[in-house]
């Protein structure tokens, strides 16, 4: 049991290192986060592009597209934001940009809402 649980990847979330299979997926005890061990593999790969088709890479300036409710903010994200020095990540539910936006602080965006300036 000791050899399984050492060649399971850590938790991609909160990198604990007592993950655990259940059937198909990979569970973290830590944080409850689930996971598909392939489409870990398969993503990580792949190049992340915006809403049209770009490829993006760490340090490029992007153009938020469409108008994002922000949980805390009566006016969330305006269409037209500029967000200078992204960093590509990993993140949960599909949030691959993580980012500093003026007036709103550190946070993580979807690649399909930006597009590359």
């Amino acid at each position: 049991m000791s050899d399984a649980t050492q060649t399971l990847p850590n938790c991609p979330e909160c990198t604990g290192a007592h993950t655990y299979e259940m059937g198909a997926l990979l569970i973290c005890p830590e944080c409850g986060h689930e996971w598909s061990p392939t489409s870990a593999a398969d993503t990580s790969d792949a190049p992340i592009k915006d809403a049209v088709g770009n490829t993006l890479a760490d340090g490029d300036t992007v153009t938020v597209i469409k108008t994002l409710k922000v949980k805390g903010s009566p006016t969330g994200i305006k269409a037209g934001t500029k967000v200078r020095n992204i960093r590509l990540v990993n993140g949960v539910d599909g949030h691959d940009i993580d980012c500093r936006i003026d007036g709103f602080g550190p946070m993580q965006l979807k690649s399909g809402v930006v597009k590359k300036a």
